[in-house]
């Protein structure tokens, strides 16, 4: 039987940028020791008493249907949250519950495109983001931020593709290069957005983990309110990736349909979660920057050890739990050197490639292993790079052996 080819084409037609993860979940499957330095979870459990509140809904009988647009406690809290750190007004009615991040990018693309539209997308990027648009029905079209910009995206290069498109998605804290974007770049975004009628959408998963400079959601920009779609989870700010609990905050229409998509599809999310999820928001921003502190200090480690070298580039680490280096100096390709790092030292990270073109001869690192395997594994990938750029040179390099 043939399948749709919507399904089919899901990744268009290549690889989905997960190789080098895939083949070192392999190695690990065989028994092989691998420091993987990969996707972006965290290397501490969700926190007990988040599990025991859990817990005690799900004895307490919270295990049936819950309301598809979500509890009322959790829509209460989240939009309390979102007001409070952005200052727009924000109530129940602007907020769908979802079954993490992931559904609620999905579900954004089904409520601003319709098939075959135009939805544009900023580059290096998620990797699920293109196969999420196709997924959508739409057309996934890349927008470049350069490495010479510290991918900062341009809304010059945005405008220049954006005659007839339906929506934009951003992300910031970004995910992979861990730029945050300025105040002038969402302000010209927004503009834009106005002047071609586009929607918005905002995938802020990272809002916690900011080093450097403020988080600014453009829903808080002047005429933005009303065609912006924020996207936010769970997963990152409590380190509650498995439980599944993210959402949608947009204009109370838009929210309405959503709902009656979620009825259709997802059918809501388990009751229990949510009330951990309550539970957790609730706990304040003092529990989220404790969540996000490890990130924090692995960041001032690694920048100190990058500091020590001069072959390996790092893009300004301003937020999220990744870094992402330039090893465009040892003339390979960020996957070709992600897979000989592997079989060399048994060391996964992820290419740059698999984030887009833009971040090709790039590596990104998840900072998810504990502080003395992380400052480990960071110095052998300097050293392997600067062995590999002195191969590129012709000659062997000196002084680049880290203390």
């Amino acid at each position: 039987m043939k399948l749709s080819n919507r399904i089919t084409g899901l990744t268009g037609g290549g690889s989905d940028g997960w190789d080098v993860f895939t083949k070192a979940r392999e190695m690990i499957a065989a028994g092989e020791d691998v420091t993987e330095l990969t996707i972006g979870e965290h290397d501490i459990r969700t926190a007990a008493p988040i599990l025991q509140q859990m817990h005690q809904s799900a004895l307490g009988g919270h295990t049936g249907y819950a309301a598809v647009p979500g509890t009322r406690a959790l829509r209460q809290t989240v939009a309390a949250r979102v007001a409070a750190r952005t200052g727009v007004p924000t109530g129940p009615e602007n907020v769908l519950i979802t079954p993490g991040g992931q559904a609620a990018l999905f579900a954004a693309h089904i409520a601003a495109c319709d098939p075959g539209d135009t939805a544009l997308y900023i580059d290096p990027y998620y990797a699920t983001y293109p196969g999420t648009l196709r997924g959508a029905g739409a057309r996934p079209k890349a927008i470049a931020a350069r490495a010479e910009n510290a991918f900062q995206p341009r809304a010059a290069d945005i405008a220049a593709q954006a005659r007839g498109a339906a929506s934009l998605l951003i992300n910031t804290p970004n995910n992979p290069t861990g730029v945050v974007y300025g105040q002038q770049t969402l302000s010209e975004i927004a503009a834009l957005c106005c002047a071609e009628d586009m929607w918005l959408i905002s995938d802020e998963v990272y809002d916690t983990q900011v080093w450097d400079g403020t988080h600014l959601s453009p829903r808080s920009l002047p005429d933005m309110a009303e065609r912006t779609l924020v996207v936010g989870s769970m997963s990152k700010s409590h380190a509650m990736t498995g439980s599944r609990c993210g959402w949608i905050i947009g204009p109370a229409a838009a929210i309405r349909h959503l709902t009656n998509l979620a009825t259709h599809t997802t059918y809501g999310v388990p009751g229990f979660i949510q009330d951990a999820s309550t539970f957790a928001l609730q706990q304040g921003a003092a529990f989220e920057a404790e969540i996000a502190a490890p990130f924090l200090r692995r960041r001032a480690l690694a920048q100190k050890v990058i500091a020590a070298q001069n072959i390996v580039g790092l893009v300004p680490a301003q937020g999220a739990m990744y870094l992402m280096l330039d090893i465009r100096a040892t003339g390979m390709t960020g996957e070709a050197f992600a897979f000989d790092l592997l079989a060399t030292h048994h060391i996964a990270v992820m290419p740059g490639e698999s984030f887009g073109q833009a971040a090709a001869g790039h590596l990104r690192i998840a900072m998810t292993v504990a502080d003395d395997a992380f400052e480990a594994a960071l110095k052998t990938t300097l050293e392997h790079a600067a062995r590999r750029a002195g191969e590129h040179a012709g000659h062997q390099p000196r002084g680049h052996a880290l203390p």
